[in-house]
């Protein structure tokens, strides 16, 4: 990774695992969100698209998650981001959109996620997780 030493590229991963959960969670909002995301460089912001898309990919999102995620990540439909996360497969080279779509990428990942990750909360990981990121406290803050 040119532009970011390992150890800050591990900060802002495990940041972003924060924060992500977070707002899937509901203990900090979208906007919340997208504001930590758009206080980053450039290069962590790619850092974080990266991360985010890698945990659309674990969630299994599908092609409703997409629908649903967009329709509540505020971005049109028609942007490059909600195309590529509605596309069957989804596409997930968000890294890779221009900077000016860094932004959008970001609220459609974490809008999908929340969809994706929300359902298996439910459903795959109820009364049995162990997954740390599923059991945050109610305040956000330090993962547990």
């Amino acid at each position: 990774m040119s532009g970011i030493s390992s150890e800050d590229g591990r900060a802002i991963r495990r940041e972003a695992e924060r924060v992500v959960n977070e707002v899937a969670q509901g203990l900090r909002t979208l906007d919340d969100g997208t504001a930590w995301f758009s206080a980053l460089s450039p290069v962590g912001r790619e850092t974080v698209l990266r991360e985010v898309a890698g945990y659309a990919m674990q969630a299994h999102i599908t092609a409703a998650d997409g629908r649903e995620g967009v329709a509540r990540s505020g971005v049109k439909p028609r942007a490059n981001p909600s195309v590529m996360i509605c596309m069957d497969p989804p596409r997930y080279g968000f890294a890779g959109l221009p900077a000016d779509e860094h932004v959008k990428a970001f609220r459609v990942l974490v809008s999908v996620f929340s969809v994706a990750d929300t359902r298996r909360r439910l459903t795959y990981c109820k009364g049995t997780c162990g997954h740390a990121w599923h059991n945050l406290p109610t305040s956000p803050g330090e993962m547990p």
